[in-house]
């Protein structure tokens, strides 16, 4: 007994120094440690515990050391302090609950780096005891529901949010954390909903929340029915939905405005032509490419919500006052660790105020405007796999948002002198093909971009959508690409199918041909294609000549060569009908070379002798499916986020002397 007071005497508030308590919590966690359930010594020993400061490191430590029979003999102490640090979640004294989060996130951490290769069932045992895991985790998640949904504190919150994140990243694939099936079944997705929806607590925890719901969704997305998955998609709270947006504009705004501040750091203002949305928000032509961190988590996010919902595809385009977010009023936060650029959560000073007065003078943007942004920066840089794959993301996002149907009618508002932001998506396509033709060529990123072209195109042609752009930068990007893949044929064909590309960029001008008098914005720019056609002819024979080559001999690209010949029927047309006719005008007229308006007037007077074959299936595509030719990809993608998230969850950095002196006054 003498021994028992002796130990509780240390916990006495009135000592002014740490290093006793710290002394202390180290002896309690060696009692752990040993095969005697601690209490027999000391019945208070689960209430004392939970006062004291947790030593994170120390606490993980002793559990990586462990041996399988030490793990065996200390297996009900294990458990039993995931109990009660379960049992302490309840507790009115806030310490309490602050030390009890922290434990458990040791506890989850530490097993699972000493059981790497020990089945999910394994590490339920030691952790809970399988019998009792179902209504430990069940008591947990509702613990963990009442205080992100409560009026509590907003710390409190936070780290329920970095434990729940610690959960679910402390395997390297999310699908093999045999414990998700527990959150699973005691769902915290209204939870992680109000969070979105509720002003005050977006600004401080959407981030978490919103990268937490993202990587839930992909937890066994292919092997089984996924709660999360099933409740976002039918999610059609507008509230909730522009909640989600904004937490996502601003997370790509951050990264939008740090890349700023180093690029004027390093070249004078480059980024600055950001600002504009056309014409001048592309950067691949800098010198000099800075090496930033991309947010995979982030557009992980962007990409369910838009794949997933479909009421999501209007907060696409809801327009925010585009404010410098590191000059607005910084909302005290709890310290976060130091990561690199694009990988922690932004400012969201700005969500605090949903309603801004909106200034004459004040420059809106929107989800999709920053979007484009942040994958122009993302989409200079290709070379490394990193780099890639996040570019492969932006351009699956960009075909999620190219498919939906959109039956919803939208009010033109005539008093907005801007362009459609499909065009910002076409300049966008139009900059990836005129900057990205090298010995490394992005094959599958191309083949992307252009069937977002056709999509739009597709839609355009649908609803009879006359879209003022500059189509003529557009054939002239595309025809440049055939002319890329002519010129490096050898090289190119050891390593793609070169032919599947060449088909989709003649198809879409067989699209323009068949059907631009339905969509391109006059009759003008249906000439100003036909004389793209015939100023590039060479071209477009010179494929011919190389897929007529390759179709004649028998071989693996045979069958995708030929479909390229027939492809080409209608561009051989209009080349060999007007060029003889182009030829006698200059003859008749005496002159050496033709002006471009002296070309559009023979093509004028010339269009009724001219005889086009209709094409089947032009404005036909594919729609986009994740599962197969995706699933790979996703799988990787969220693994490597996982580490990363991993990586930059750490409670012992969210200041704990600030928590314990917030809850210092609660007794």
């Amino acid at each position: 007994m003498a021994q028992t007071e002796k130990k509780a005497g240390l916990l006495r508030r009135t000592s002014s120094s740490k290093k006793p308590l710290k002394e202390k919590v180290l002896l309690m966690y060696e009692d752990i440690f040993t095969k005697e359930d601690p209490t027999k010594s000391n019945p208070r020993f689960w209430d004392e515990l939970f006062l004291m400061k947790v030593n994170l490191e120390h606490l993980e430590g002793k559990l990586e050391a462990l041996d399988g029979d030490e793990v065996v003999k200390i297996r009900d102490n294990i458990n039993s302090l995931f109990h009660h640090c379960v049992q302490a979640l309840a507790e009115e004294h806030q310490i309490k609950v602050v030390n009890a989060l922290q434990t458990l996130c040791a506890l989850f951490r530490g097993v699972h780096q000493k059981n790497k290769s020990a089945t999910g069932f394994d590490i339920i045992n030691m952790l809970m005891g399988f019998d009792k895991a179902e209504l430990r985790m069940k008591e947990l998640m509702e613990s963990l529901d009442s205080l992100l949904c409560g009026d509590g504190s907003e710390s409190l919150k936070s780290l329920c949010l970095k434990l729940l994140l610690c959960l679910v990243t402390v395997t390297d694939n999310i699908s093999q954390n045999t414990i998700l099936e527990y959150v699973m079944i005691n769902s915290i997705f209204e939870a992680i909903l109000q969070i979105l929806s509720d002003v005050s607590s977006r600004a401080r925890h959407g981030y978490d929340a919103v990268v937490l719901l993202a990587l839930l969704v992909n937890y066994r997305k292919y092997e089984s029915v996924n709660p999360y998955i099933v409740k976002l998609s039918i999610v059609d709270d507008e509230p909730t939905l522009d909640g989600m947006g904004r937490v996502i504009h601003h997370a790509l705004a951050e990264y939008n405005r740090q890349y700023k501040e180093k690029e004027e750091e390093n070249q004078g203002g480059f980024f600055s032509t950001l600002t504009s949305m056309v014409g001048s928000m592309f950067i691949a032509d800098a010198d000099e490419k800075l090496s930033v961190q991309t947010n995979e988590a982030i557009l992980l996010a962007l990409y369910e919500a838009v794949h997933l919902n479909r009421n999501f595809i209007t907060v696409l385009a809801q327009s925010h006052p585009e404010i410098d977010i590191a000059t607005a009023p910084a909302v005290p936060i709890p310290a976060s660790p130091t990561t690199p650029l694009g990988t922690t959560p932004p400012s969201l000073d700005m969500m605090n105020n949903p309603e801004l007065p909106l200034d004459p003078n004040l420059q809106t943007s929107n989800l999709l405007i920053t979007f484009l942004k942040y994958s122009s920066i993302v989409m200079q840089d290709t070379k490394d796999e990193h780099r890639l794959n996040s570019a492969r993301l932006f351009l699956i996002i960009l075909t999620c948002i190219a498919e939906p149907m959109r039956h919803r009618k939208k009010a033109v508002d005539k008093s907005i002198p801007s362009r459609p932001l499909v065009c910002a998506v076409l300049d966008l396509m139009v900059e990836f093909i005129v900057t990205h033709m090298m010995k490394e060529f992005p094959m599958d990123l191309y083949v992307r971009c252009v069937q977002i072209i056709h999509k739009l195109i597709c839609y355009q042609k649908k609803c009879r959508v006359r879209i003022h752009y500059t189509w003529r930068e557009l054939w002239s990007a595309l025809i440049n690409l055939l002319k890329f893949l002519l010129s490096n044929e050898t090289s190119l064909l050891s390593k793609h199918n070169i032919f599947q590309l060449a088909l989709q960029v003649v198809n879409l001008f067989n699209m323009f041909i068949t059907y631009g008098d339905t969509f391109l914005p006059t009759p003008s720019s249906y000439d100003e294609l036909y004389y793209e056609i015939i100023r590039m002819h060479q071209v477009f024979d010179n494929l011919y000549c190389m897929v007529l080559r390759v179709s004649a001999n028998a071989g693996p690209w045979k069958e995708p060569a030929s479909k390229v010949t027939q492809a080409l029927v209608n561009a051989r047309a209009i080349i060999n009908h007007f060029n003889p006719k182009i030829e006698s005008y200059a003859t008749v007229n005496h002159i050496s070379q033709l002006s471009e308006d002296q070309v559009l007037e023979v093509v004028r007077t010339n269009y009724d002798t001219l005889t086009l074959k209709l094409q089947d299936g032009l404005d036909q595509f594919e729609r986009y499916s994740e599962q197969p030719r995706e699933a790979g990809f996703f799988k990787e993608l969220v693994r490597s986020i996982s580490l990363n998230v991993r990586k930059n969850v750490s409670l012992s950095t969210m200041s704990q002397d600030i928590l314990l002196k917030e809850f210092s006054s609660i007794s």
